[in-house]
């Protein structure tokens, strides 16, 4: 049996934040029409935070009701606190992901309160959920942004990243996702992170969201891949940043981290050659953006086969 990775599309929100101009509601339902028509099975599509702090996200309602009329596409959205979540969740995605930093002086500058008051609301919105109906219950997960340096502080240590990953899978959520906001990590701490982090938390599932800022997040998601994870958020064309945390640059891009696994042998199930051509959407509706990634300036390789392709 080849291994199953899941690779989660970013872009829409994480890419775009970052983005002052407004990408058209349209442009965004067909980018994400195209990349579920390329067999990505979950695609974070928007932020539910107020219009007025990020304009980028004043549609998130539509985004999401067309996002939900397509079949097999888990739907999810970021959202910063409890009343994000209510909207979230009345919006009807399938996963809410909330985010708070390790570093302090990342949270007080991304979401201007301590780690500790986002651990607390962060029960609050796990707390909330539970009082819904099993039928209308997203999943929760939570990203531990900042996990391998930040930018203001500098390092941050592993003991407190291990420490913040058993608190926040206490809080009962789905799934914890350690993230290189800034671009610190390197392969060696990325096998040791995940390993200690991994062993604190049982069975909660643990997934990876890199950035490229010094040219290490491909390297990264294959020592990511040797510790055992099988789940990476990335950002077609490499969009993405963190606007709160200064020299933060893209996250890895989509279509080079499906070719690393697929080359691997991982089945990602989804098409490399169908993502780069969704790349015409955003030339498109963003004008003047540039737009990253190895795998769409060289194409693949001849003869190139899936791993799922290899194994029948």
């Amino acid at each position: 049996m080849v291994e199953h990775v899941d690779i989660r599309e970013v872009g829409l929100r994480d890419g775009l934040q970052n983005i002052a101009t407004p990408m058209a509601t349209g442009a965004k339902l067909d980018w994400i029409l195209a990349e579920a028509a390329a067999g990505v099975r979950e695609i974070e599509v928007c932020s539910f935070v107020p219009p007025k702090l990020l304009p980028q996200f004043a549609d998130a309602q539509q985004v999401v009701r067309g996002a939900l009329a397509i079949e097999n596409l888990r739907v999810s959205a970021l959202v910063p606190n409890l009343k994000g979540a209510e909207r979230g969740a009345e919006a009807g995605v399938h996963q809410l992901n909330c985010v708070l930093s390790v570093s302090e002086s990342h949270n007080q500058s991304n979401l201007r309160r301590s780690t500790a008051e986002s651990v607390t609301d962060l029960k609050r919105i796990a707390a909330f959920l539970e009082s819904l109906p099993a039928d209308r219950r997203p999943r929760l997960a939570c990203g531990l942004a900042t996990s391998f340096g930040c930018s203001i502080e500098g390092p941050v240590p592993q003991v407190r990243v291990v420490a913040l990953a058993g608190e926040v899978a206490a809080a009962g959520v789905d799934e914890i996702v350690l993230a290189d906001t800034v671009g610190y990590g390197d392969p060696r701490a990325v096998r040791s992170l995940f390993a200690l982090v991994t062993a604190e938390v049982g069975g909660v599932p643990v997934a990876a969201h890199f950035h490229d800022t010094r040219g290490l997040g491909v390297a990264n998601v294959a020592a990511a891949l040797d510790t055992g994870v099988r789940a990476f958020d990335a950002s077609l064309c490499g969009l993405g940043g963190c606007p709160y945390a200064p020299g933060a640059t893209g996250n890895v891009v989509t279509e080079d981290i499906v070719f690393l696994c697929e080359a691997m042998g991982f089945d990602t199930g989804i098409d490399i050659e169908a993502l780069i051509e969704t790349r015409k959407i955003l030339k498109a509706g963003l004008p003047g953006e540039a737009l990253l990634g190895q795998v769409a300036r060289a194409g693949l390789p001849k003869k190139f086969s899936y791993a799922a392709r290899q194994a029948a």
